[in-house]
C-alpha cells in the first residue's frame, strides 16, 4: 500500500475524530480506511492510536508521528502546486532559434505580445541560417522550415509553406517564360552561393521524381532576403518560399511559373527535445505561433 496513502489516512481520521467520518468523507468504506491504518502500523512497528467505537486516542508514538506526516503531507501538496501552476503560468528564460529572414518577419515581431501575454517570461533570440545543435547550444526551441528531423526530438507543425520560381510581370514582359525546367537555362537565375562561389541547384520533381537543376546569373548571394529584393526588381527569377512572398503573388507584383514542377508543401515547425513535461513557456509560446499563423490573411498581411 502506497505510504503516503496510509500516512493520509491517519492524518484524515485524527482530523474527522474517528474512522466513520473520515471514510465518508473519502468515498470509501470504514473497513477499507482502518486497514490502511493497521497496515501502517504494521510497517511502523508501534501503535499510533487506540480506536473504540466511539473514542479515538493517539498515543505518544502517534502524537510524534502526526505531527511529521502533517509536515510531509503539507510538502508534498506545495511541489503538486508549484508543478501544476506552472504547467498554466509561463516563466523563466526562454531561448530560441530560427532561420534569419523567417525569425525576423515571422517570429520575433510577435514576442512583445507574447511577453506581454507571460510577463514572467524573457525571451532571447539567434536568427541563423545555420543549422544549429538545440542541445548543446542551449535553445529551449527551434523554427525550421522543412528538412530532416532528429528522432530524438518533436516537431510541431506550425504552417505550410512551398517553394516556387518567380518573376515580376515585368521581367517576363522582356524575356520569354520557361514552359519547362530546361528553359532556366535562358534565364537570369538569382541564385543563392556557397563558399568558393559554387551554386546551389534549384530543387523540383518531374514525373513524381525529385531532380536538381543548376542555374546560373549574373548576380548570386548568400543571403535571401537580397535575392528577393532582385527578383522584385526585375532583374531575375528567383526560387523563394510562400511565406516570403505570399502579398506580392496576390497583389500580382510577383509571377510564378513552373508551378507543375513544384516540390510538394513541406511544414514550418517548431522543433524541441523529447522530454515528459515541456514548460509551460515552450508549449505557450509554440501555441501563440500557431494561433498567430492560423489568422486568415495572416500571410499576405505579414509580408507587406
Amino acid at each position: 500500500m502506497d505510504k503516503l496513502k496510509q500516512m493520509a489516512a491517519f492524518v484524515d481520521v485524527v482530523d474527522k475524530g474517528s474512522l466513520a467520518r473520515a471514510a465518508l468523507e473519502q468515498n470509501i468504506t470504514p473497513v477499507m480506511l482502518g486497514r490502511r491504518i493497521d497496515a501502517l502500523e504494521k510497517r511502523l512497528g508501534v501503535k499510533l492510536m487506540h480506536r473504540t467505537t466511539r473514542h479515538l486516542t493517539l498515543t505518544e508514538q502517534g502524537m510524534v508521528f502526526l505531527e511529521h506526516c502533517r509536515k510531509l503531507l503539507g510538502d508534498v501538496d506545495f511541489a503538486e502546486t508549484i508543478v501544476s501552476d506552472g504547467r498554466h503560468r509561463a516563466s523563466g528564460h526562454l531561448i530560441v532559434s530560427a532561420p534569419a529572414a523567417f525569425g525576423r518577419l515571422h517570429v520575433a515581431p510577435h514576442a512583445p505580445d507574447f511577453v506581454t501575454a507571460h510577463p514572467k517570461v524573457q525571451v532571447s533570440f539567434n536568427l541563423t541560417d545555420h543549422v544549429v545543435d538545440l542541445v548543446r547550444q542551449g535553445y529551449d526551441v527551434g523554427i525550421r522550415i522543412g528538412g530532416v528531423l532528429d528522432s530524438n526530438f518533436v516537431a510541431v507543425k506550425l504552417a505550410t509553406n512551398r517553394r516556387v520560381v518567380c518573376g515580376t510581370p515585368g521581367y517576363f514582359e522582356r524575356h520569354a517564360i520557361p514552359r519547362t525546367l530546361d528553359d532556366l537555362a535562358q534565364h537570369n537565375c538569382l541564385a543563392f552561393n556557397l563558399q568558393g562561389g559554387q551554386q546551389r541547384g534549384w530543387y523540383f520533381q518531374k514525373e513524381g521524381k525529385p531532380v536538381t537543376v543548376k542555374v546560373a546569373g549574373n548576380l548570386d548571394c548568400n543571403d535571401g532576403e537580397l535575392l528577393h529584393r532582385w527578383a522584385s526588381e526585375g532583374i531575375g527569377l528567383a526560387w523563394r518560399s510562400t511565406w516570403e512572398i505570399q502579398a506580392q503573388l496576390q497583389a500580382g507584383e510577383l509571377i510564378t511559373v513552373l508551378d507543375e514542377y513544384a516540390l510538394p508543401d513541406y511544414d514550418i515547425v517548431a522543433v524541441y527535445m523529447q522530454q515528459r513535461h515541456l514548460p509551460a513557456k515552450v508549449r505557450f509560446f509554440i501555441d501563440a505561433l500557431k494561433a498567430t499563423y492560423a489568422q486568415p490573411g495572416y500571410w499576405t498581411r505579414a509580408t507587406r
